[in-house]
């Protein structure tokens, strides 16, 4: 469909992006199989820091996750909240996933860390969770836990996050069309893949 490729803006530990997560994997389906090319790229919605969440940030994001369940249904463990101790970043999950691409299982990566997160009440700011899940999909524990400190995969992450904002994005998750030498951004419709699929298709059939 003249080389047209979907550019998905996400962060493993949006919480959007969780609500985004079965509606996407419809949408992402139906343009892979129409000849679409999907490509991943991560956001990095916050960086570094071993600091604990401060209480009111804390209750604004129990706040987001009560609406993304009130408006999407989608399942939450507030358990979280009492039995971690909250960091605000999201970096070292982003690091773990460009680790997991390197082997082909970003995907695989993303949803672990998704589950352990909003259903496990796991805390995937700690290395220790993310070599955990890393372990569970498969990865060697050794080659992980080396790569995920590692100044290369720093580096390739904040190239990443570079690439990403510069992308004509709103916030994750977003998504950005590139067809015929042209970039569009793409409305979400957190509940309904058609509208974004037939926008899609439209802007390809133009081209």
């Amino acid at each position: 469909m003249n080389q047209a490729v979907l550019h998905y803006v996400y962060d493993p530990m949006c919480s959007w992006c969780w609500g985004f997560k079965k509606t996407w994997l419809q949408l992402s389906e139906a343009l892979t199989e129409d000849g679409v090319q999907i490509k991943y790229h991560l956001g990095g919605l916050a960086p570094d820091s071993d600091q604990i969440m401060p209480m009111e940030l804390q209750q604004t994001l129990q706040g987001i996750w009560r609406t993304i369940h009130a408006k999407l249904g989608t399942e939450f463990n507030f358990d979280f909240w009492t039995e971690c101790q909250p960091q605000r970043s999201t970096y070292p999950a982003c690091r773990a996933c460009l680790i997991a691409r390197e082997e082909g299982k970003e995907q695989e990566m993303l949803l672990a860390i998704q589950q352990a997160y909003y259903l496990q009440a796991k805390n995937p700011s700690l290395s220790s969770t993310l070599i955990e899940l890393a372990e569970q999909i498969g990865l060697d524990r050794e080659h992980f836990t080396t790569q995920l400190t590692s100044q290369e995969i720093n580096a390739q992450l904040m190239e990443e996050i570079s690439v990403s904002r510069a992308m004509p994005i709103q916030g994750f998750p977003s998504l950005v069309l590139t067809v015929g030498g042209e970039v569009f951004p793409i409305a979400i419709n957190y509940d309904n893949w058609q509208d974004s699929y037939l926008k899609i298709t439209q802007l390809i059939n133009q081209k």
